[in-house]
């Protein structure tokens, strides 16, 4: 089968709509339990839209900047083809 380079792959996006909706679930951590898993990561499998397997990676920690904030970032990463993308947030203690 041929394939024309310059037809877009399926879900050319995917990954970074991925590691946004990854990175919501993330943020979605009442304060409390957010400062109880700070500092912390871990890396998981998942299947993409497009049936393809992902790596999605959470990472969880302490900011420098603003202080006692927590930085959550997130990866999805698909191995086999070497792409990924990132979503980050910074989570400001309440009443800071």
């Amino acid at each position: 089968m041929a394939v024309n380079p310059e037809t877009p792959a399926p879900h050319a996006d995917e990954l970074s709509e991925m590691a946004i909706e990854e990175l919501d679930a993330a943020c979605g951590l009442r304060w409390v339990e957010l400062k109880a898993v700070t500092p912390w990561g871990d890396t998981y499998e998942g299947m993409a839209p497009s049936g393809r397997t992902v790596e999605i990676e959470r990472r969880y920690l302490w900011a420098h900047e603003p202080a006692g904030a927590v930085i959550v970032e997130v990866e999805v990463r698909d191995p086999a083809q070497q792409t990924g993308a990132e979503a980050r947030a910074v989570i400001s203690p309440p009443n800071s």
